[in-house]
């Protein structure tokens, strides 16, 4: 029976700090047993090393101050303009940007009010071996720099003293094969709660049985009791909806001796359910609360959960609640971009929306768990998720990688990501690798045999995967391990016409298979893949978002063996590093029968970059060097090839209103029309036409001089937080609002009210201009301004600035 609305209690308690040293102050202590204060601000930065950082007696009054998400590497290096430097260790692997090793340290007090509580610092992420020092005190060390991991400070914390909290962060040597950034780059959290409290990550709820009619919701709770005392207690376990309306309720009593932890099994069933899934991402939420014999409260905690169905077979695919669903995947790096690693909320939030509105409706997180708030987008968006551990084991992939901790941390880093994301609708695979070097041999498979059985005693909900490349027989031992087989670049290459699919389930038939990863250039065989075979679940484009390092995959490739800076950016992705869609992913609307499914490209006369000679037969992650342009000075008469992407059975090109004839589009030419086209500036027309005689156009126009400024933010409107962030884009255009695709203007920005800017970008993939100052030149007549809100109310007022180009203001609200 359902009840009418209610306010959930809300957990966290946001207490911004506004000096170096700051009281925690309780928020309604007797309501709220539990809290949740968020540590990102007021920190102490030194970007190198330096003896005895730890010191509490240190004097740090020279460290810069900032806010956490924070990553050193995007900032400028050194004294310099550009963050940028060829000679980085990293190399072309980390984008030609720089770690090493810098110090964090944040000084704070604790209220007397938190003098009987269990108190903990937890940290989402750092990127990588850090070392956490309280007073002087040693914590521990964390070497992987993707889980999250806490400290109990309860015997170390001064209560009405001052306090220093240091942390040691070392990205040192050839630790990666892409660009990881540096820092605490995800947030960090101080809890506060009683001794007997639910332990962290502590909650697991699963949905067994799931119809239309009913669905029967398991909630486990495990308790710990550190007091000194037997306690017996009562769980109440309360269900809500996405309105708030209350839909079931559960309560237990137990005992918990002292010292010790129980786990409470309840089982709740709710009446018609809403089903989660990416066109109605419907959530629920359970509020736990634990109590004493008296009913005294002594913890509440709220876990966000969906109920939906998973299925996977050979004869039917994957089945979201019962209904054939295809992948339409891409894998995506942890980075933000101008940003960096750094983890805001929002700009997690901005990535999942942009996937959501190209057509995406799956993420392969690659090659590591994501942040939380990327997970929270992905349940609230509605985006399927295979959420990935590692991308080597024992046998390295560069000198100081992972494969150093493996043997000692393994376990404990898939705790953190299969118990701290078990309950998040969105995934439905647990990954235990990508390209695992052992892949191929009897120590490989039984490793994998014994991380997936781990991984079954955490959650059996799910099936495990992993992605594997050189496809072969060999490769049968490590895939029998699994329950989901992932191919990387099953498509062409050494495999011929024929599908290694085909081939694969004619020899093992029951093998459930998926590409995981996939060239762009071979988009349409890779999907052609999924569409025919139901044992082949979807296609996961490399990449569905570009990112920093592996510099230059997308036009040079490999091999890499030559210093390849300026480059910087992959250039692989559907989406560029600013989030603008790119021609690969116009051919995939048409593929996948999403958004604008009509598109014209040109290609240039002249190749965009200059083109690599040696570039290897297999390295196909880029895409056709094709533009939106109709701007061809000095190329009059000259014929180019269009090219135009159609959906539709037919596509007419006109030029300045002459018609250069009809084509169609379809299988057997992968939907793509082609014409020479002598150059004459105007407009360049594609008109297509559907079996049922309905017509769409796109047109290309020659731009003008730019005379004015177009600013364009993604969001007007902020939260006063100190991290709330809008994007804005800055379009050069000319007297009738065309976007002019040649122009490179520098632009300058100013900013005023409570707000600052915190990024700058464009999509050149070779520029090495600073990301952090107030100014950035055009690339093809457009760049980016990242403006993050301060914790004040009030306007902030963005200005940009051209030389001889009328100049734009856009003003942005900041309120609570």
């Amino acid at each position: 029976m359902k009840t009418k609305p209610v306010k959930l209690i809300s957990l966290i308690f946001f207490s911004f700090l506004l000096c170096a040293c700051a009281q925690l102050q309780k928020t309604n202590p007797a309501d709220n047993p539990r809290q949740q204060i968020l540590f990102d601000f007021d920190w102490r930065f030194h970007r190198g090393d330096i003896e005895n950082g730890q010191n509490p007696e240190l004097e740090v009054a020279s460290w810069r101050g900032v806010d956490l998400p924070h990553d050193w590497s995007v900032e400028d290096f050194q004294g310099t303009n550009s963050p940028f430097n060829s000679a980085a260790i990293s190399g072309i692997d980390g984008g030609y940007l720089t770690g090493g090793i810098s110090w964090y340290r944040k000084s704070f007090e604790v209220s007397k009010d938190f003098d009987d509580k269990k108190i903990s610092i937890e940290f989402e992420g750092v990127y990588m071996n850090a070392d956490v020092w309280l007073n002087g005190e040693h914590l521990g060390n964390h070497p992987y720099g993707y889980t999250a991991f806490e400290f109990d400070i309860s015997g170390l914390v001064k209560i009405g003293e001052e306090n220093v909290l240091a942390v040691q962060v070392k990205n040192e040597g050839r630790n990666s094969r892409w660009y990881t950034g540096s820092g605490i780059y995800r947030h960090v959290w101080l809890k506060a709660t009683e001794p007997v409290h639910v332990k962290t990550w502590g909650t697991s709820i699963t949905t067994p049985e799931v119809s239309e009619r009913m669905a029967v919701v398991e909630v486990k709770t495990t308790v710990l009791n550190s007091s000194k005392e037997n306690k017996y207690l009562q769980i109440v376990t309360r269900i809500f909806d996405q309105s708030g309306n209350e839909v079931a309720t559960k309560e237990s009593k137990k005992e918990v001796t002292a010292g010790t932890e129980i786990s409470e099994l309840q089982s709740v069933q709710i009446e018609s359910p809403d089903l989660w899934s990416p066109e109605h991402p419907n959530l629920y939420t359970a509020v736990i609360e634990v109590q004493d014999e008296k009913g005294k409260k002594l913890d509440l905690v709220e876990e966000s959960f969906g109920i939906r169905t998973i299925e996977f077979s050979v004869e039917k695919g994957f089945l979201l609640n019962g209904k054939p669903t295809l992948l339409k995947g891409g894998c995506m790096h942890h980075g933000n971009g101008p940003l960096g690693a750094a983890a805001y909320d929002r700009a997690e939030e901005r990535r999942i929306e942009i996937m959501k509105d190209n057509g995406y409706n799956a993420i392969r997180c690659a090659h590591n768990p994501p942040s939380e708030a990327f997970l929270n987008a992905c349940d609230r968006l509605g985006i399927l998720v295979i959420d990935e551990t590692f991308d080597m084991w024992r046998k390295q992939k560069n000198p100081q990688d992972y494969h150093l901790y493996f043997d000692e941390w393994w376990k404990k880093d898939v705790d953190a990501m299969v118990l701290r994301d078990r309950n998040h609708p969105s995934i439905i695979m647990w990954s235990i690798g990508n390209e695992i070097p052992e892949r191929g041999e009897p120590e490989g498979a039984e490793t994998a045999k014994m991380m997936v059985e781990y991984i079954k005693q955490l959650d059996s909900t799910r099936p495990v995967t992993s992605a594997v490349n050189g496809l072969g027989p060999d490769k049968d031992p490590y895939f029998a391990t699994l329950d989901i087989s992932g191919y990387n670049y099953s498509f062409g290459g050494d495999h011929g016409q024929r599908s290694i699919f085909e081939k694969d389930h004619e020899r093992i038939p029951y093998r459930i298979m998926y590409c995981s990863e996939s060239y762009a250039l071979e988009a349409f065989g890779s999907w052609m893949d999924a569409v025919n075979y139901p044992y082949v679940l979807g296609d996961f484009v490399w990449t569905s978002f570009d990112y920093l390092g592996e510099a230059s995959i997308g036009w040079r490739g490999y091999p890499h063996d030559e210093n390849y800076y300026p480059w910087n950016h992959a250039f692989c992705g559907d989406i560029d590093i600013c989030g603008f869609k790119r021609p690969q992913s116009y051919y995939r609307d048409v593929l996948w029968e999403e958004g604008q499914r009509l598109s014209v490209f040109v290609k240039p006369p002249v190749p965009s970059f200059p083109v690599k000679e040696n570039q290897a037969s297999w390295s196909k992650w880029h895409w056709h060097d094709l533009v939106a342009e109709w701007n061809w000075d000095g190329f009059e008469n000259q014929p180019l090839e269009v090219n135009v992407y159609s959906g539709y059975e037919k596509v007419e090109l006109f030029l300045n209103g002459i018609s250069l004839g009809v084509k169609e589009t379809n299988l057997e030419n992968e939907y793509i029309a082609k014409w020479s086209v002598p150059y004459q500036s105007g407009e360049l027309k594609a008109v297509a036409t559907n079996k049922n005689g309905e017509s769409f156009t796109n047109v290309l126009k020659t731009a003008g001089t730019p005379t004015k400024i177009q600013l364009s933010a993604d969001r007007t409107e902020l939260t006063a937080n100190g991290q709330d962030l809008s994007y804005i884009v800055v379009d050069l255009v000319d007297a009738n609002g065309l976007l002019h695709p040649k122009t490179e203007n520098l632009v300058q920005f100013e900013i005023e009210g409570p707000g600052k800017i915190i990024a700058v970008a464009s999509s050149n993939p070779m520029s090495v201009e600073s990301f952090q100052q107030a100014q950035r030149k055009a690339y093809k007549g457009r760049c980016l301004v990242i403006v993050k809100s301060g914790k004040e109310k009030g306007e902030i007022t963005l200005t940009a600035k051209s030389e001889e180009i009328k100049s734009a203001e856009i003003t942005v609200q900041v309120s609570n």
